[in-house]
């Protein structure tokens, strides 16, 4: 058979249920560390893909595994109720994406988000079922382990189904989360039975929450494939939790579900330093604004200016800010619109973009400029702040394979609506819920069909010799790519540990005047410098800040979580 046929038929075994071994895999190769190592959010989610390393898994087996137990103990933030963004490599170097985001449903149009004629505001949707995009985290999983998976499709789910039977204890930030979001959390009658008292009160740390419902669902998708998440009882029960919700009921249909795929995409990869870094590419706008300040930035010298030195953090600023802009009106969905994607990261257009950059003053306005392919029709203004439901975890294993997974129900508990005993994602808030500025069409728009755009920015960073360096990515909104900008230029230009790159402040210029730095952190010491460069609105805040990564060196894996977390990395 060619080995195109082998994938097909793996694929299609996977999705009918059947747990065979997909033949696309090379055997073990030899190990080129010394152990693999996870990182995540929650160290039960940690575990659960180390354990697949022990088995013999590949890093996509543990990276599946640990989406899956992140489901059951971080519901806030991730799971199949949601979609993702893999990014993989392996031993050679080769890198390849898959597009898990959600879709809106067929009947979805522009004016998506009004009512009786007037745009509807975010607390108004959510929680509510009209922010409610076909989930793709199951459709995502069954495609990469067809091509990458070692274990048995069934094996992946069995450290999440344990956790969901056999019950998990709430933890400090899930209690904050519940309390602070209690709403959202407590939209449904399932959410309020698993998490909440009598008195209508969290239930307190330490408890022990089973969830019998998702355990039920998760054997279901073990053992009968990923079809029967998108078809039958699951899909059903997502449709009817939608079309019947209290609250801005929509129109999503079992066929919307059934339609579902995820889909590969080529990874977008540029170079910093002689460094190759790559992400993904639409509808992530990750990669671009990734890239695109890093690259603006390389005529400066990173590295002799320091991390003490406001003038690095000014730069930081004013990169990101022209980076911000051009994603602010370009990124979308590239199946929908033009998306410049080679221009918006060309070397020649983002030198001219770099010399608009000072050391010692501020750009006045940070506008969007014209890479090449640019259409001038688009434009997408919005930068959310304020997110908390998504989760990214990093994996390597033995071999040499990696794995760069960012994972996301959107805002915490997504849209609040639980169906099979897990909450679905409230994706579709992240489209431009104004499809017209100034009288044009935004590229972000609400379109059936269409995925939102997001600033997920799972990434790999390969060294000068062609090894694998960094696997690195965030959640937090908006600030996800400021905060893998940060772990990047730490590492490479800074040469700080992983664990110390990860702990450094974040500082965030999401295009407009305003800069915002970590409320607490030793950036706020930095305002007065900052104003006197040329910044007259720079805003301690408190930003929604958690990263996950690896670091390779020689032939050790070094693990890092961001230490604002609970997050934690696990040696195989």
């Amino acid at each position: 058979m060619t080995p195109r046929l082998i994938t097909l038929l793996a694929a299609a075994a996977t999705l009918s249920g059947c747990t065979i071994i997909p033949r696309t895999v090379e055997p073990p190769a030899a190990a080129l560390y010394e152990a693999g190592m996870v990182s995540a959010a929650d160290p039960r989610a940690s575990e659960a893909g180390a354990q697949m390393l022990r088995q013999g898994g590949t890093a996509t087996d543990a990276a599946i595994a640990t989406m899956l137990a992140l489901t059951v103990v971080e519901p806030q933030s991730s799971g199949i109720g949601g979609g993702g963004f893999y990014v993989a490599a392996n031993a050679r170097g080769e890198v390849e994406t898959i597009d898990g985001r959600e879709t809106a449903p067929a009947a979805a149009h522009p004016q998506w988000f009004y009512k009786d004629g007037v745009l509807l505001k975010f607390p108004e949707v959510v929680p509510g079922a009209t922010s409610v995009g076909v989930p793709g985290n199951i459709a995502l999983a069954a495609k990469a382990h067809a091509a990458h998976g070692r274990l048995t499709w069934a094996a992946l789910f069995a450290p999440a189904i344990k956790l969901a039977r056999e019950g998990f204890a709430i933890t400090p930030r899930l209690h904050a989360m519940l309390k602070s979001n209690a709403k959202v959390a407590g939209f449904s009658a399932e959410g309020r039975a698993m998490f909440f008292g009598a008195d209508g009160q969290p239930l307190p740390v330490g408890t022990v929450v089973k969830n019998p419902a998702l355990a039920d669902s998760l054997q279901m998708f073990a053992d009968q494939g990923a079809k029967a998440f998108y078809t039958g009882p699951n899909a059903r029960a997502i449709v009817t939790k939608v079309t019947t919700a209290p609250v801005n009921p929509a129109p999503m249909t079992e066929a919307d579900i059934a339609a579902y795929a995820a889909k590969d995409r080529a990874a977008v990869c540029g170079t910093y330093r002689a460094y190759r870094v790559c992400s993904m590419g639409p509808p992530s706008s990750g990669a671009t604004t990734l890239l695109a300040t890093l690259i603006q930035l390389e005529r400066f010298d990173m590295k002799a200016l320091g991390k003490d030195n406001p003038v690095s953090w000014h730069l930081i600023a004013e990169s990101q800010r022209l980076a911000y802009a051009d994603r602010a009106r370009f990124a979308a969905d590239a199946d929908f619109v033009t998306v410049p994607v080679a221009g918006m990261i060309d070397r020649k257009y983002l030198t001219g973009r770099s010399a608009l950059i000072s050391q010692s003053g501020s750009i006045a306005k940070a506008v969007a400029g014209t890479p090449p392919g640019a259409e001038k029709l688009t434009f997408a203004p919005s930068s959310q702040l304020a997110e908390n439901g998504t989760s990214h975890f990093a994996v390597v294993d033995r071999a040499g394979n990696a794995v760069s997974y960012t994972s996301t129900i959107e805002s915490a508990f997504g849209s609040g609506i639980v169906a099979g005993g897990y909450y679905l994602n409230n994706e579709l808030t992240d489209f431009d819920m104004n499809p017209q500025l100034n009288g044009r069409l935004v590229a972000n728009r609400v379109e059936g069909g269409k995925r939102p755009r997001s600033s997920m920015t799972p990434a790999l960073v390969f060294g000068p010799d062609g090894r694998l360096r960094l696997v690195v990515g965030a959640a937090g909104g908006a600030t996800i790519p400021a905060q893998v900008i940060r772990a990047v230029i730490g590492v490479i230009d800074w040469d700080l540990p992983v664990q110390q790159a990860l702990a450094l402040p974040v500082l965030f210029a999401p295009g407009t005047e305003t800069v915002y730095v970590e409320q607490g952190s030793w950036l706020e010491g930095m305002i007065p410098a900052l104003k006197a460069l040329g910044h007259a609105d720079v805003q301690p805040r408190a930003l929604p800040l958690k990263a996950n990564a690896i670091e390779l060196r020689g032939s050790q894996p070094w693990g890092a979580a961001d230490p604002r977390s609970e997050g934690k990395a696990i040696r195989e």
